[in-house]
């Protein structure tokens, strides 16, 4: 009889246990069940509405038609992009990258898809995808550059020149000054005091460098004869030398234009196109520029001489130089500062890492392949 309350309190107590145990089990499924909708949230939420996504007029990456319709390598990309992930949207274009960033950031816009560089400043605003297309700066110049002289005439007031010319002139000072002091005494045509004997034998220096008759002018001495022998010998070699410089620099700028390396850029009027990464770039070089509002302004700007080059994206250059008809530009090897074209969005996004997939998919795929060569042909390669 002392057994049977000890008995009942152990099943009692065996009860609560389990009935303890069956709703921790409980809280847990339910704390699960709870959470994972939660981490997809973001993701779901983003997938359920309609993006707002900026674009900017960027042929060949967008291009937009008469009709308002958009085309090009960055549309064709996000509309695959959206597909694969489900994702509606709506377009609003703007007139320039840094309203596009301007938008993000102010939460206006949720993707930002255009010919968009990543670049320090950039990323301080807003957040990127990994890049899906890799190039660099452009110079566009004028094609009919055979028909302008303002190259050349900019080749011989530059220092260099001048450097060589002032080089050859102190060459023809040394050596009158050298036959003055040997002849001096002994000759009258370098006497009369120093001033006309200097002036005398550097008279005579210049008229043997150039292969003309002194006057009836020669050196008497010994000594004088010998440095009239070596001034012959050096001035001949010193003019082929010069002659063969200028001449080749004058032909190089008269038939291949004023740009043919980077450097070149510091000695001509470069137009870019305001607020874009080769306006940043320029004025890191500390290489003067004027900009323009877009490429179309500075192709206009090239083809009535305001300026002597165009500084933008090559394949945009190379874009709308095929486009042009009258071939009036082309495009030069000149290439400088790497840029990585990337969706933009804003920080914190949950769609940047699916982007990222899906991006990294497209690269591989055959796809991605036809569009670069649809709208870039052999540069595509």
């Amino acid at each position: 009889m002392h057994g049977a309350p000890g008995t009942r309190m152990k099943r009692r107590a065996r009860s609560v246990l389990t009935a303890m145990a069956l709703a921790l089990a409980l809280l847990i499924i339910a704390s699960v069940l709870m959470s994972a909708p939660q981490a997809a949230a973001p993701e779901n939420q983003a997938a359920a509405r309609e993006l707002v996504v900026g674009i900017k007029e960027a042929p060949p990456f967008a291009i937009k038609d008469d009709q308002g319709n958009w085309s090009g390598i960055s549309i064709e990309l996000w509309r695959k992009i959206a597909d694969t992930l489900k994702l509606r949207y709506r377009f609003v274009d703007v007139v320039s990258v840094p309203s596009l960033l301007e938008n993000l950031e102010s939460g206006d816009f949720d993707i930002a898809v255009a010919a968009i560089t990543i670049t320090p400043a950039r990323q301080q605003q807003v957040d990127f995808s990994t890049p899906y297309f890799h190039t660099g700066t452009g110079v566009a110049v004028q094609a009919n550059r055979i028909t302008s002289w303002g190259p050349v005439i900019r080749s011989i007031a530059s220092f260099s020149f001048l450097q060589a010319a002032t080089a050859l002139l102190g060459l023809a000072v040394l050596a009158g000054t050298l036959i003055w002091l040997f002849e001096r005494r002994s000759n009258e045509s370098f006497g009369g005091g120093m001033a006309r004997g200097i002036s005398s034998g550097v008279w005579w220096s210049t008229n043997t460098m150039t292969q003309r008759a002194a006057g009836g002018s020669a050196p008497a001495t010994l000594a004088g004869r010998v440095v009239a022998i070596v001034w012959m010998v050096v001035s001949v070699i010193a003019i082929a030398v010069f002659t063969a410089g200028i001449t080749s620099a004058l032909t190089t700028k008269r038939l291949h234009g004023a740009v043919n390396t980077l450097a070149d850029l510091s000695t001509v009027r470069v137009g870019v196109v305001r607020g874009t990464s080769t306006e940043d770039a320029l004025a890191r070089m500390r290489i003067k520029y004027r900009t323009v509002v877009s490429p179309k302004d500075g192709f206009e700007a090239l083809q009535d001489g305001t300026i002597d080059a165009l500084a933008y994206d090559r394949p945009i250059l190379a874009w709308m130089i095929g486009q042009d008809g009258s071939s009036s530009i082309e495009l030069t090897d000149v290439t400088f500062e790497q840029q990585n074209y990337a969706i933009a969005l804003p920080y914190g996004s949950a769609l940047r890492k699916p982007l990222n997939v899906a991006l990294l998919d497209v690269e591989k795929s055959d796809w991605w392949k036809d569009i670069l060569f649809r709208y870039l042909g052999e540069a595509a390669k």
